[in-house]
């Protein structure tokens, strides 16, 4: 622990301090170099703030607190890393310690008060850095790193503990990197290597290996962020200082869990905005709010499906390996956007080419039959009884000579190729240092990617370790399912970038005069009945059979005239959920008497079962049609989220849901029905109709509104059957459960 010597400076005698020094005056930390003011409907922000970082990762001033030069100290190897790095960086460093006069040949401080210039970056080599937060903020220090563990990471006490860090740090003006961090930060990054660079983020350092160790296969790597327990900066922070970044040109992140679900979709969103791939591995589970049981919705959309559908929709790719996180990031930061979607794949060997094809089509990935004037063109050189469709088979001789740049500069000329991939699984000299040596050649003049699997088992072979990996525009991979991986990914990032438009534009930012209506009707810490919950519907526009809630017989047969016959006849009350299951739904009376009987039966089960109720409904008979669930459930990271899926007694049986996180727009809602894998029961099956999903989007719509509206006070909402007619019909809420907070 370091102890300070002098009394906390004043503003004035700091800034005194640093121009008689000759610094220029900086703007506080909290400056952000893209501040957000606009602000939806509960007050969150639309736009990222985009913390300034370069002081952090090209400091002027550092300061080691805790620096030591004493052999067999921890510390010590420490403290000469960052001297090393301050040295590459073009800092000036500081040691500070209590006891030492000097560090390493370098004049030692007694505290930060002492440093005899403004610090950009402390380093913290303390076992608890709490007590230090002040006398950093005294010193008007911009950014601090603290290393020690011990805190969330290892149950309630360390939770508390950062809980504790977090409050000196928020209050202190300066920003945190940390706790339980490394010296990742501090790498020594190639400086020979050129293009647009990969910026990685790990909250666990080691996980961040395999792509930081992409610069000795020639891929230029800008930044590491280590965030560790992220007490304060977090992975948001740096995704969204990266997308600002010209050099960088995919981001790279190893994520174990997100502090703050909307400071990561803003980021994410940030990141969209610019064009800037973001690829991540996820791993772990997140604690979902609660839920309540009765919900179909609340069962069915687990924490991790959330996160999933949160990054697809702004555009983060998830991959499952840290092989697939280096690879695909690689191809993304390297290649230019494509101009076609179609890939050909190109082999010496017939059953490499077929075995690609079978896996890049099974990804999902486009490959078009060349034309017959293409095929025609190719056989100039690759024998007649060999297949050029695409696949593109040249039997192996072709590329021992001239030929074989011939037959690939033809391919990448076609204008249904946007990417070439040649899998070669295994060396074959000299063939196969030809076909290297063409294909990086054929690289270099086009701008579409060019892509090669080297699928040797050694990785020694001079065609790959010079050839392959010495170009910077071929994108080579060492697994056939890495390669797809990465192409998928690749051509799914450009058609998203083409397309996208940012929610947040148009996210609501004054409440509608639906949420007052819907206000009044909320009831705080109840479940709404099922004709309170279709009242909450109406004020948001959204359809609902005609009824009435009747409390005798008399009013019943009276209500059912005017509804029309047939009717449906449902009890109705705050604690009813399951209403089938307990016979407390008649369906399809046609007659005075048939109403009269099943409003006394329905009374009759009520009253046994000592269920309260707020009368009886009598609806209007819908036809037919495609049923749907809608509801809003609560998640812990993202807040509401919109919940799709097939309904009425499919919803138990199949469990075919798909989620969105509010806000989205109507693309986001109709790619959400197209996830479902029963989507084609919208579009008509067995002689049926097609059913109107223009009015089912509008639903999803209305109830994303909901969610973002009324968010703070209604905790969830089921829509169970949304029954959608014919095309032209529109859709109907037939039942619905809402349960405030």
């Amino acid at each position: 622990m370091l102890g300070s010597t002098h009394g906390t400076l004043t503003t004035t005698s700091r800034t005194a301090r640093v121009v008689a020094c000759g610094e220029r005056p900086r703007p506080a930390v909290h400056g952000l170099a893209d501040a957000a003011q606009d602000v939806d409907v509960s007050g969150r922000p639309l736009q990222s703030a985009v913390p300034d970082l370069d002081r952090f990762f090209r400091p002027e001033t550092v300061a080691v607190i805790g620096a030591s030069d004493a052999e067999g100290r921890p510390n010590t190897g420490i403290t000469r890393q960052l001297i090393a790095w301050s040295e590459r960086v073009g800092a000036r460093v500081h040691p500070v310690h209590p006891t030492r006069k000097s560090v390493f040949g370098l004049t030692c401080h007694p505290s930060i008060g002492a440093v005899p210039e403004q610090i950009d970056l402390a380093v913290l080599l303390v076992g608890d850095p709490t007590p230090l937060i002040g006398e950093l903020s005294a010193a008007e220090v911009t950014f601090a790193v603290a290393f020690a563990s011990g805190f969330a990471e290892t149950g309630p006490e360390g939770a508390a503990a950062q809980a504790r860090l977090t409050a000196a740090v928020r209050a202190s003006g300066i920003r945190l990197l940390g706790p339980n961090t490394n010296l990742n930060a501090f790498e020594r990054f190639r400086t020979d290597l050129d293009g647009p660079a990969i910026a990685l983020i790990t909250q666990s350092g080691h996980q961040g290996r395999p792509v930081f160790a992409l610069q000795e296969l020639g891929i230029r790597l800008s930044h590491w962020a280590p965030t560790g327990n992220e007490a304060d900066l977090e992975c948001a922070d740096f995704i969204s200082y990266f997308a600002t970044r010209p050099e960088v040109g995919a981001i790279a992140a190893y994520v174990e869990g997100i502090k703050d679900g909307r400071a990561f979709l803003l980021a994410a969103d940030r990141a969209a905005r610019h064009r800037v791939p973001v690829v991540a591995v996820k791993v772990g589970r997140t604690e979902t709010g609660a839920r309540t049981a009765a919900s179909h919705t609340g069962k069915l959309t687990g924490a991790d499906e959330v996160v999933d559908a949160a990054m697809r929709q702004f555009g983060v790719i998830r991959v499952d390996g840290l092989d697939e996180l280096q690879d695909t990031s690689a191809l993304l930061a390297r290649a230019r956007p494509p101009r076609s979607t179609g890939v050909a794949v190109y082999s010496i060997s017939g059953g490499t080419g077929a075995h690609f094809a079978d896996l890049a089509t099974a990804a999902g990935l486009e490959l078009p039959t060349l034309s017959a004037g293409k095929q025609r063109e190719l056989h100039e050189w690759i024998p007649e009884y060999l297949s050029v469709a695409n696949p593109i088979d040249n039997g192996g001789h072709p590329v021992g000579d001239w030929r074989g740049r011939r037959i690939i500069d033809a391919i990448l000329a076609d204008p249904s190729v946007g990417v070439l991939v040649c899998p070669i699984t295994g060396p074959f000299p000299p063939m196969s240092d030809r076909l290297a040596r063409d294909l990086v050649a054929a690289a270099e003049e086009t701008d579409k990617p060019v892509c090669v699997v080297w699928g040797s088992p050694v990785g020694t072979e001079d065609a790959y370790r010079t050839t392959l990996l010495g170009s910077s525009r071929v994108a080579t991979f060492r697994t056939f399912s890495n390669c797809v991986t990465a192409v998928r990914a690749y051509l799914d990032h450009h058609r998203f970038a083409a397309d996208y438009r940012s929610p947040f534009d148009d996210a609501p930012r004054t409440l509608s005069p639906s949420a007052r209506k819907a206000q009044a009707l909320m009831r705080p810490g109840e479940q709404l009945s099922e004709h309170a919950a279709k009242q909450l519907l109406r004020a948001y526009g959204i359809r609902v059979p005609r009824e009435q809630l009747v409390t005798s017989a008399a009013a019943a047969v009276r209500a059912a005239a005017q509804v029309g016959y047939p009717v449906v006849m449902k009890a109705s009350g705050p604690q009813l959920t399951h209403k089938t299951e307990l016979g407390l739904v008649k369906i399809g009376l046609t007659s005075a008497s048939q109403v009269r009987d099943a409003y006394r039966e329905l009374t009759d089960i009520a009253r046994y079962e000592g269920l309260p109720l707020d009368g009886i409904l009598v609806c209007q008979l819908v036809g037919r049609g495609a049923e749907m669930i809608l509801g809003i459930t609560p998640d812990s990271l993202f807040g509401p989220t919109v919940t799709a899926g097939l309904g009425g007694v499919l919803v138990e049986a199949l469990h075919d849901t798909a989620v969105r996180v509010p806000p989205f727009g109507e693309g986001d809602a109709r790619a959400m029905l197209g996830e479902l894998r029963g989507h084609a029961l919208l579009s008509g099956v067995r002689g049926a109709p097609p059913a109107d999903v223009d009015a089912l989007v509008e639903t999803v719509l209305r109830v994303q509104r909901m969610a973002l509206e009324l968010g703070d006070t209604l905790a969830e909402l089921e829509i169970n059957p949304l029954l959608v007619l014919e095309r032209g019909q529109g859709a109907v809420a037939l039942d619905a459960l809402a349960f405030c907070r």
